[in-house]
Formats: C-alpha cells, sequence, structure tokens
C-alpha cells in the first residue's frame, strides 16, 4: 500500500514538474484516502498546494486525470507579463465529477530589502549600463561589447544587429551615444575593480518583441513584435525604453549612496539625461507635419507613450504620473482631419513632474520594468529575479524584487 501512495506522489510531482519545490512534501494513504502536500514556487510567489485523494485504488486514473486539468487552468506558468502573484490553493478531489473544488487565498509576506553598500549599487548600475550599451553598440556596429570589459564568465548576449540605411547624421547620434554607453561600463568596471560583476545574459530580441505585445496592446494597430535595430525610428523607440529607466535609476539610488561615490553617479545620471533628451526630442519630431503627412504621423509617438503608460504600470503606478513617466507630444492639434494649419500649444518633451524635477525609481521598479513583470501594492510580486532583457537576472545582491 505505501508503495502504491509513492506511485501517486510520483504522479503528483510529474504534474508540478517545472516549478521549484521549496518545503517539505508528505505522503499518506490510509483507509483509501490519498493526500499530497506541496509547498512550491511559481514566478517567485511561494504556494502551498493540498491534494487529497478520495479514491478506491481502481479510480486512481479519474483523479490524476482530474488534477491534471486544474493544475493546467489554475497553475500553470504565467507568460511575460501576467506573473505577478499567484493564489495558493486547498484542493480536494474526489472520484467523481461532482465533488467540488474549494480554494482558499493565502497572502504571502513580502521579506525586508537589505541594506545595500556602494558596491552592490555600484554593481546594479553596472548591469544597466551592460545592457545599454550592449544594445547601443550592437545598433551602431554590429558587435557588442569586447569580451576584455565583459568579465570572466560574461553572460551570452541574445540578439541586435547593425542599423543599415542610416544618413551620416543618424549615425552620429546612434555612435555617439554607444559610445558614451561603453564608456561608462569601463567606468564602473574601473571604479569597483576586483568587486566588478560581470555581464549577465542579455536578451535584444524575445524582450523587445514581449515589451512591444504588452504595451500596445490597447492602440489601434497593436504590435505583436518590434525590432528595434529595423530602422532609424525603431531604434529611438528601443533606447527611449532604457535611458528614461536608467535617469530614474540613478536618481533613485542617489540617497542611498556615499558622498565617496556620489559625484560619479551625479555625472552618468547627466550624461543619461542627455541622452534621454535626444532621444525624446527626436521622436517627437518624427509626429510633426511633412508634405507627406500635413498632420504629421504619430506613430512613434504612440508607441513611446504607450512604453510609457506600461513601465508606469509594471513598477507599481495606476497611473502614468504614479509611475514616473512623462508622455510625448509636440503640442500641435488640428480642427479637423481635413485642416493643415495647426494649433500650436504646450508641447510635452521632458521628463519631470510639477516641480521640473527629474523622477526617481526605487531599486524593485527598475528591476520590474527590466524583467518585465508587474509591481503590486500588497507585496505580492516578490521575489521576482529574471525576466524580459536578464533571462538569468542581474548579477551582484540588488537582483530580485521586494514588492
Amino acid at each position: 500500500m505505501q508503495r502504491r501512495a509513492r506511485n501517486e506522489t510520483d504522479k503528483v510531482n510529474r504534474l508540478l514538474m517545472g516549478y521549484t519545490v521549496c518545503g517539505s512534501d508528505h505522503f499518506f494513504l490510509s483507509r483509501g484516502v490519498y493526500a499530497a502536500e506541496i509547498v512550491y514556487i511559481q514566478r517567485q510567489v511561494v504556494t502551498v498546494i493540498r491534494v487529497t485523494f478520495i479514491c478506491t485504488l481502481e479510480q486512481r486514473r479519474t483523479t490524476v486525470s482530474k488534477l491534471e486539468e486544474i493544475s493546467k487552468r489554475a497553475l500553470s506558468r504565467r507568460s511575460f507579463l501576467a506573473g505577478t502573484a499567484t493564489a495558493a490553493a486547498a484542493l480536494t478531489i474526489g472520484c467523481n465529477d461532482a465533488t467540488p473544488v474549494t480554494t482558499t487565498p493565502v497572502t504571502p509576506t513580502a521579506p525586508t530589502a537589505p541594506t545595500y553598500t556602494d558596491v552592490d549599487i555600484l554593481n546594479f548600475a553596472l548591469n544597466l549600463e551592460y545592457l545599454e550599451a550592449e544594445f547601443y553598440l550592437h545598433a551602431a556596429t554590429g558587435s557588442g561589447i569586447p569580451a576584455a570589459d565583459a568579465g570572466s564568465g560574461a553572460g551570452t548576449v541574445t540578439g541586435g544587429a547593425q542599423i543599415t540605411g542610416l544618413t551620416a547624421q543618424q549615425q552620429q547620434y546612434v555612435n555617439s551615444i554607444a559610445q558614451d554607453e561603453y564608456n561608462h561600463v569601463k567606468f564602473l568596471r574601473s571604479a569597483l575593480g576586483s568587486a566588478a560583476v560581470s555581464r549577465p545574459a542579455i536578451d535584444l530580441t524575445n524582450s523587445f518583441n514581449a515589451l512591444a505585445k504588452a504595451a500596445t496592446v490597447g492602440l489601434a494597430t497593436p504590435l505583436t513584435t518590434f525590432n528595434p535595430f529595423a530602422n532609424f525610428n525603431s531604434f529611438l523607440i528601443g533606447g527611449f525604453i532604457f535611458e528614461d529607466v536608467g535617469v530614474t535609476a540613478y536618481h533613485g539610488a542617489a540617497g542611498a549612496i556615499s558622498k565617496t561615490y556620489l559625484a560619479p553617479a551625479a555625472s552618468i545620471l547627466a550624461v543619461e539625461a542627455y541622452h534621454a533628451a535626444i532621444l525624446r526630442t527626436l521622436i517627437v519630431g518624427t509626429s510633426l507635419p511633412t508634405t507627406a503627412a500635413p498632420q504629421g504621423d504619430q506613430t512613434y509617438v504612440n508607441i513611446a507613450n504607450a512604453i510609457a503608460t506600461f513601465r508606469a504600470a509594471v513598477s507599481g503606478g495606476t497611473s502614468v504620473s504614479a509611475g514616473s513617466e512623462t508622455l510625448l507630444s509636440s503640442g500641435l492639434t488640428f480642427s479637423s482631419s481635413t485642416a493643415t494649419t495647426p494649433t500650436v500649444g504646450a508641447s510635452s518633451i521632458v521628463a519631470a513632474d510639477a516641480n521640473a524635477v527629474a523622477y526617481a525609481r526605487t531599486f524593485d521598479q527598475v528591476l520590474h520594468i527590466v524583467y518585465g513583470t508587474a509591481a503590486t501594492t500588497t507585496g505580492t510580486a516578490y521575489g521576482v529575479a529574471s525576466g524580459a532583457f536578464f533571462p538569468s537576472g542581474l548579477n551582484g545582491n540588488i537582483k530580485q524584487t521586494y514588492s
């Protein structure tokens, strides 16, 4: 009988394959009642499932089939954005279809974030600089950071390509930002010395596709894929994703870093802000009226604003302002669909609050954006440690969320 019970245990374990068991599991058999209790992690959220079989030995096949159905429906892994919180469940599974299934939510308690050192914070910044440098260097040259500057055992970079068909001026924009970001990597690695983390695994393909699909779902023409290396305007959107996050990350870290490193960090923040200003201005420029489009083309401004709204949502805000974002606008409006003379209003380019002060983000908010997982107000999305641009997570101590 115990051997038969262990066979049921094996079936339950197979159903939970892909989940990380983090607690003890125990099983018992008494008068035809089989039970299993498993504590596991699904998308970094601690969950408990208690499965009870009320069956004769001959009825176990039907029971396991029902468990498979419930497992697929209620306990499946989430996709890019959906993995934010998972309800735990207590399941009672009978041997006939009339047996009800009950669920009991369990609210996990998020642990307190540790206190980080200067080295931790600088390595956090270095991870972000690795990402930016790889993106811009690939766009400019088709290649990424030289192995000598990526660290020992550096992670693989997936995707990225040189942009073709650029004008001389456009190429200079790309080259200039690429060199700056590469210099940031070298500067931080030099400052950290032997404490510098190596480049983590970086995804420049699937991340953009998933982000574009999630962010533009509300647009008239949603994107299903997005290649930031396809042309110059797409490159602007790719850079827009990173630069605003970089500015807010450095600003948010300013209060946690010591005076020894505050001035260098502030200097990098300033350069990131220059980059963001260039990209935001050029994106708004794509919407201005031309001979071919007398009322302008809002395509790329709309995509950028959808991404800004997305960033606000996943970093814990329910509105754009709550998520440290300013939407782009040329300030031009037209009285009708055939009008060719616009009314000129106030443009919106600079990312700042009502006092013209740059936004700031916490470590958690930045992680939720680069991992593509939404923060919550109840602390049920803690423990996220990888995803999107960093498929294996960041290197260093600041790498998982606590909210």
